[in-house]
C-alpha cells in the first residue's frame, strides 16, 4: 500500500511538470496581455516535433560524423529547440496578435485569433508531415534507481527538476529583473508605459520568448517519457495545462505551477483508485469544486473594476 502511494506521487509529481511548464507560459502571456493564448497547447506540440527533427537531424547526418553519442545530441536538442520554439511563438505575435493589438481590436476578436492560430499549427503540421504518428529517438539509456519503498527514472527525475528549476528561474525574473518589473507594470497599465520610454512591443516579445521556449522544453520532456507524437496531442494537453493555470489563479507564476501539479495529482490518484475513463470527469468535476469555492484561483487576488 505504501509502496503504491509513493510510486503514485512520483508519477504526479512527472505528470504534473508537464502541466505546470505549459501553464506557466499561459500565466506569461495572461499576466502581461490579459491574452489567453489558446495556441499555446499547440506550440508544445511543435516544439515535440522541433525536437524530433533535431534530434534526428544529428543522429541521421552530424552525428555519425562527429561521433555525437545520445546524451550530446540531447545536450543539443534541448536548447535547439527551445530557440526555434521560442520563434514560433515570437511568430505568432509579431503576424497574429500584435496588428490586432494596435488596432485596439477587443480581447474576444484576440481570443478567437488564438484559437484559430492553434489550428493552423495543427493543420499545418498535418499538412506537412502527415497523420502517421512519429516516434522520438532514445537519446539516453533509461536508468531505474531502486530505493526500496519504491524505484524511479531518471528521465523521471530530469522532468521533475526541470519544471521546480524554470519556476524559480521565472519567478527570479519576474520579481528579481528590471525586464520582469517592466512586464508587470504592462500588466497593470500597458498605456501609461510607453511615456515612462520602456518599449512595450519588446517586453512582449520577451514574453513570449519566455513562454514558447519552456512550451518546447516541455514538448521535448514529454516526448523522451511517451515518444509517440502526432499533431494533435497538444490540444487536450493544452487545455489541462489552461484549466491548471486558472485553478492556480492564472497571472501568477506560484499558482501555476501549483495548479499543474494539482491537476497532476488529482488525475493520478483518480486513476489509481477508480478506472482510468473516469480520470477526467473526476478530475474536472474536483478542479470545478474548487473554482467555485475560490473562484479567482488558489494563488488569485479578486480585483476590482471601476465603471
Amino acid at each position: 500500500m505504501l509502496e503504491s502511494l509513493i510510486q503514485n506521487v512520483l508519477n504526479a509529481l512527472q505528470w504534473g511538470s508537464y502541466y505546470s511548464l505549459i501553464a506557466l507560459g499561459y500565466c506569461l502571456v495572461y499576466g502581461v496581455l490579459l491574452l489567453i493564448n489558446f495556441a499555446h497547447g499547440d506550440i508544445f506540440m511543435v516544439g515535440a516535433f522541433i525536437g524530433l527533427g533535431v534530434a534526428t537531424f544529428f543522429l541521421g547526418n552530424l552525428g555519425p560524423e562527429l561521433g555525437l553519442s545520445g546524451p550530446v545530441v540531447l545536450a543539443l536538442t534541448i536548447p535547439l529547440t527551445m530557440i526555434l520554439t521560442a520563434a514560433v511563438g515570437v511568430t505568432l505575435e509579431r503576424i497574429a496578435y500584435r496588428p490586432l493589438r494596435r488596432k485596439g481590436a477587443h480581447r474576444l476578436y484576440v481570443v478567437i485569433t488564438a484559437l484559430m492560430c492553434g489550428l493552423v499549427l495543427e493543420n499545418g503540421n498535418l499538412a506537412i508531415l502527415g497523420a502517421s504518428r512519429r516516434s522520438f529517438p532514445q537519446l539516453i539509456p533509461t536508468q531505474v534507481y531502486d530505493f526500496g519503498l519504491f524505484s524511479v527514472t531518471n528521465v523521471k527525475i530530469a522532468v521533475i527538476l526541470a519544471a521546480i528549476l524554470v519556476f524559480i528561474f521565472l519567478q527570479f525574473v519576474v520579481t528579481k529583473t528590471k525586464m520582469g518589473m517592466a512586464m508587470r507594470a504592462i500588466s497593470w497599465d500597458k498605456f501609461a508605459i510607453p511615456l515612462m520610454g520602456i518599449p512595450v512591443d519588446s517586453i512582449i516579445v520577451f514574453t513570449f520568448i519566455l513562454g514558447s521556449g519552456f512550451a518546447g522544453l516541455a514538448g521535448v520532456l514529454f516526448a523522451m517519457s511517451y515518444p509517440v507524437l502526432e499533431p494533435y496531442m497538444g490540444a487536450m494537453v493544452g487545455w489541462k495545462a489552461f484549466i491548471a493555470a486558472v485553478v492556480g489563479g492564472i497571472g501568477d507564476i506560484r499558482g501555476a505551477f501549483a495548479g499543474g501539479f494539482l491537476l497532476g495529482f488529482v488525475e493520478i490518484m483518480v486513476v489509481a483508485v477508480f478506472p482510468s475513463t473516469m480520470r477526467d470527469l473526476i478530475s474536472f468535476t474536483i478542479l470545478l469544486v474548487i473554482l467555485t469555492w475560490k473562484p479567482t484561483g488558489l494563488f488569485g487576488m479578486a480585483k476590482t473594476t471601476k465603471i
